[in-house]
């Protein structure tokens, strides 16, 4: 049972806005629901998650949804680990680097630079904080300072969402709910407090 339930969408300005979502899932997420009760946080995050997603060249539409999976993975946001991995497939990430997302580390399929990002969102996420310098210096090694700044705005907003989904049980909704029984479950992924949901 979520702490506070969402509401169907009522805003027309809000609604507007969060057209974005049909392009990066497919439906309007639970968490922007329950955030319109107040419409100025909920069209702060929209904007927000907008700015920070687009894609500006080298980091992609695709690993910023790995990033964003790795975040939640750490934090333990099982709705938003849901939401990564459906957005990273809708922006092209293959059914082979799927499977292989667990071995990034070894597996031929990710390039350096993409390990680089995704150790770095690992241990940007962790609390406490543990960026060594040496994580910091192979990012640096393959990304620029506004690629750098795009990644940890990544990890940052992930950081919201885990808190805001786990801390509020956000419901899952169904295509998430799918795309994680069938993509995620043998990793170790259930909905936990999350599995009350249902269509957006």
């Amino acid at each position: 049972m979520p702490l506070v339930p969402p509401l169907d969408a009522t805003d027309p300005k809000l609604l507007q806005l969060s057209r974005f979502f049909e392009t990066t899932l497919g439906f309007t997420p639970n968490s922007v629901l329950t955030m319109q009760r107040r419409p100025d946080i909920a069209r702060a995050f929209i904007e927000l998650n907008r700015a920070v997603m687009d894609n500006h060249g080298r980091v992609t539409s695709e690993l910023k949804r790995l990033i964003g999976y790795m975040a939640s993975l750490t934090a333990g946001c099982r709705y938003c680990q849901a939401h990564t991995g459906l957005a990273a497939v809708r922006f092209g990430l293959s059914e082979e680097r799927l499977e292989a997302l667990w071995e990034y580390r070894t597996n031929p399929l990710y390039s350096d630079a993409e390990r680089a990002a995704l150790d770095f969102a690992l241990a940007a996420a962790s609390v406490p904080n543990d960026v060594t310098e040496e994580i910091s210096e192979r990012l640096q090694a393959h990304w620029d300072e506004g690629e750098i700044v795009e990644i940890l705005g990544v990890v940052s907003l992930f950081g919201f969402l885990n808190r805001w989904n786990d801390s509020m049980g956000t419901p899952i909704e169904d295509g998430a709910l799918d795309f994680a029984t069938e993509h995620l479950q043998t990793q170790g992924w259930n909905p936990g407090k999350h599995r009350d949901g249902g269509g957006a």
